[in-house]
């Protein structure tokens, strides 16, 4: 396909002035609300004013190439992306991982759209530069980093994808009660979840989770996070709750390309596996359904 027939897709997200106003309908209220609280409204309208400047910014540089859709983050789930879209989103770090796990090789372009407020790890370019950026994007002209992902199989074949990480426990804060086995290793758990992280999502999540049983512990932390492109995942074992019938042994390890971290739910219900923090978009993992955690065969592809 050409440059010029290849459709270029913008995902965005709302911001926290605009959930605000999607709760109290007009702006007077939303302000009311906040400022009641004691928190500055000030801030939520540069914000919104900042993202609102940028979405502007990258329509213009869209308009003349011609072929652009704009959807919202909550799309997600239900778009179809095809072959040779380019991706853009243009949001928080959080966006760019959000929106990878939906493709299956397009390049995915992170656009920071208030620099001053984010680091923007994920995010290399601003929408000011989309316009020069444009033409090389359509032509696969720019480089990108490999970012390893996680997958989550179901016995019935229902797959979940994670950029920075999966999360297997209850849906609400209640223990979750599973088997699981990795390599020759078995136990029945009774935990409040565990967290299976990528190497990108091992910065994250991960770290704060090895860094806090560490403190408990009083032991010297030396955790080193993963590269994006590691060929391995990492999983761990929240608040495990060693008792009569469950143990405590099995709580943290490594999943090499080729193996899978095995799980079994004993929750008749409530289980479920969402990933990359998105709870809406999850698996159901009740009684009896068994998931399979390995690195996924799809990876993506960040433009630098």
């Amino acid at each position: 396909m050409s440059a010029v027939d290849r459709k270029v897709v913008l995902v965005t997200r709302r911001t926290r002035l605009e959930e605000l106003l999607a709760r109290h309908q007009t702006v007077a209220q939303a302000r009311f609300y906040v400022e009641h609280l004691g928190a500055d409204f000030g801030d939520y309208q540069r914000e919104h004013e900042r993202y609102a400047a940028a979405k502007r910014a990258a329509l213009e540089a869209l308009e003349p190439h011609g072929r652009y859709q704009v959807i919202d983050r909550g799309f997600l789930p239900n778009f179809l992306f095809a072959p040779a879209d380019v991706v853009l989103a243009l949001g928080q770090d959080g966006l760019v991982a959000n929106t990878m796990k939906y493709l299956e090789g397009q390049p995915l372009v992170g656009l920071n759209p208030d620099p001053a407020r984010y680091d923007g790890v994920l995010l290399p370019f601003e929408a000011r530069e989309l316009r020069a950026l444009l033409p090389d994007l359509l032509g696969d002209h720019r480089p990108f980093r490999k970012v390893t992902m996680a997958q989550a199989t179901l016995t019935d074949r229902q797959v979940l994808y994670a950029v920075n990480d999966l999360f297997i426990g209850p849906k609400s804060h209640t223990s979750a009660r599973y088997e699981i086995r990795h390599g020759k290793r078995f136990e029945v758990q009774s935990s409040s979840g565990i967290i299976v992280s990528t190497g990108l999502g091992s910065t994250a999540w991960m770290r704060s989770v090895v860094t806090g049983s560490a403190a408990i512990a009083g032991a010297k932390l030396d955790y080193v996070p993963l590269p994006w492109d590691a060929d391995r995942l990492q999983f761990a074992v929240r608040e495990p709750f060693p008792s009569k019938t469950s143990r405590a042994e099995l709580v943290f390890g490594r999943i090499a390309r080729g193996e899978a971290l095995s799980l079994r739910s004993l929750m008749p219900e409530n289980g479920v596996i969402f990933s990359d923090g998105m709870e809406s978009d999850f698996l159901g993992f009740n009684s009896g359904t068994e998931a399979k955690i390995a690195v996924a065969e799809r990876y993506g592809k960040l433009v630098i």
